[in-house]
């Protein structure tokens, strides 16, 4: 079930749910206690993933502080000057705010927020970041500068005036986006494979300290949405952790599905829509969809 050569039933059925959404579809979901039992669908092909850069920022983060090299509860004030473009958190606020690195990174976690995220990167540095990449085995996967550099990319890549007026293009179906605008090399980029080993460092105490651990686990449970990932398990005893990523068309999420009886499994799906509305519900509930599906055929092949 790897996706390399003839391809099965489960990664067959996957496409056609990704093009019946309307999107092109990147898959890796695996089990947590069997890594080499996955569905995948072209898992190494890497892509800009929005905000999912901040999952290893995270990471970053939290080895830092175990190292001593940064203390968590070390405040930073932000104001207007400071903001970042987002429709959530800090970056939508118009007063000065402190608050600790930790908690930062909890807002940059739980919804996103972009502010929150830049202060963070700024304070880590991109260096560190991928450094600790290349150390849990994900040569994939650039975060450079962050939403900070892909906003900027963004602007210079469509020739728009501003990002504001970037962003207008890219939501529109009859403006021809640029094929620059969509390639990994110039923003936040990783792949479902690299994003499957960073879950499961993650979940299984290889990513840091083990407090650091159950700290990442537990802000990736308050994660504010649930209409990708988690739309694929709408029950009271699965419990979904995970982080959404939007670009443009793209809309993504990497996540941990657990299940009542214990078992885990890394669920990272990215998609591209063929349509650049800002709404498209099929194209978020696919994501849960597949991931569900994976999920059912390694249950289905356990012990076999």
């Amino acid at each position: 079930m790897s996706g390399a050569g003839r391809e099965s039933g489960a990664q067959r059925a996957i496409r056609g749910m990704f093009a019946d959404a309307g999107v092109r579809g990147w898959l890796h979901v695996a089990e947590l206690s069997r890594p080499e039992a996955c569905v995948t669908v072209d898992p190494d092909e890497a892509v800009p993933v929005g905000s999912i850069y901040k999952v290893p920022l995270m990471v970053t983060f939290c080895r830092l502080a175990d190292a001593g090299e940064i203390d968590p509860v070390e405040r930073v004030t932000l104001g207007p000057a400071d903001r970042m473009p987002g429709p959530t958190g800090i970056s939508v606020l118009r007063d000065p705010v402190t608050l600790s690195l930790r908690d930062l990174v909890v807002l940059m976690m739980t919804i996103s927020d972009n502010t929150a995220a830049d202060a963070v990167l700024r304070r880590v540095g991109t260096a560190a970041v991928d450094a600790v990449c290349q150390d849990l085995g994900m040569p994939d996967t650039r975060v450079l500068g962050g939403a900070a550099t892909t906003f900027e990319q963004l602007v210079t890549e469509t020739g728009a005036e501003s990002l504001s007026a970037a962003m207008r293009r890219m939501a529109d179906n009859d403006a021809t986006v640029p094929a620059v605008v969509y390639q990994p090399w110039s923003k936040a980029s990783t792949t479902p494979a690299d994003m499957s080993r960073l879950l499961r460092a993650i979940w299984t105490g290889a990513a840091a300290s083990e407090r650091s651990c159950v700290f990442m686990r537990e802000t990736l449970g308050r994660q504010a949405w649930s209409h990708r990932l988690a739309s694929g398990f709408p029950y009271d005893d699965v419990t979904v952790f995970g982080k959404t990523g939007t670009f443009g068309s793209m809309r993504h999420e990497a996540g941990v599905v657990e299940l009542a009886d214990g078992s885990g499994y890394t669920a990272v799906v990215f998609t591209q829509a063929a349509r650049a509305d800002s709404k498209l519900p099929r194209a978020d509930a696919v994501i849960g969809a597949a991931a569900r599906a994976a999920v059912e055929e390694l249950r289905g092949t356990e012990g076999t």
